[in-house]
């Protein structure tokens, strides 16, 4: 279970970075002005392909995540440590979309899952076979 736990923990922090990160690429001078406030994820119903995807995606976050840490614990300075942290970003992009989904997408799941016991039961049941 704490595997999970850290497995979902990650994939949502990862989000996290991929989604600021995404916002700060499409218009700098705009991300720090405008605050954005937790907004509760729309109410969707997924399929379990795309929470399969969302899985699949977590998991090698979770690898990708680790591996990043460790060279960012390591780095010299700011800069160094910045450009450790794009290159992680980029990774997890590409990992979540070679699980099928896009970010936003990968996101949106995320954030359900922070808001739905039983979305988050059935992604821990995929994760665990």
């Amino acid at each position: 279970m704490k595997r999970m736990t850290a497995l979902i923990s990650a994939a949502l922090l990862s989000a996290g970075l991929m989604s600021a990160t995404a916002h700060a690429q499409q218009d700098p001078a705009a991300a720090p002005e405008q605050p954005q406030a937790a907004a509760p994820a729309p109410a969707m119903d997924f399929s379990d392909q795309q929470l399969q995807q969302f899985a699949d995606a977590s998991e090698e976050i979770v690898v990708i995540s680790q591996e990043y840490t460790e060279r960012l614990q390591t780095a010299d300075d700011e800069a160094a440590q910045q450009e450790v942290q794009m290159e992680a970003n980029d990774k997890m992009v590409e990992a979540v979309e070679e699980s099928g989904l896009d970010v936003d997408t990968f996101n949106t799941i995320g954030q359900a899952l922070q808001q739905d016991p039983e979305l988050m039961q059935r992604v821990q049941e995929m994760v665990q076979s």
